[in-house]
């Protein structure tokens, strides 16, 4: 895939970013080499080959799972402005 010139542009113009002459080339050059190495990706067979979940294979060293602080809603709550059954209570800001 190839852009143009005028894309860029459109592209730019759309996201409200004012850009020269001279940006709007170099930009081009850059998307242009950015979808060449899509594409070149894309042209690789993958078929049969597993993803993966990181580059390398790597295991994540787990804690165990217990709770480790006391329930403390109570005194949090305790200084808001408004609660309610457990909830802080907030003015509406959409009508």
């Amino acid at each position: 895939m190839s852009l143009t010139l005028e894309q860029v542009r459109r592209v730019a113009h759309l996201a409200r970013i004012e850009i020269s002459d001279a940006e709007a080339q170099s930009t081009l050059g850059h998307l242009t080499g950015i979808f060449a190495l899509i594409e070149e990706m894309q042209a690789v067979d993958t078929a049969g080959i597993t993803p993966m979940a990181h580059a390398q294979d790597l295991a994540q060293r787990l804690r165990e799972d217990r709770v480790t602080e006391t329930d403390q809603r109570a005194a949090f709550q305790a200084v808001a402005p408004e609660t309610e059954g457990g909830l802080y209570l907030v003015p509406q800001v959409i009508e």
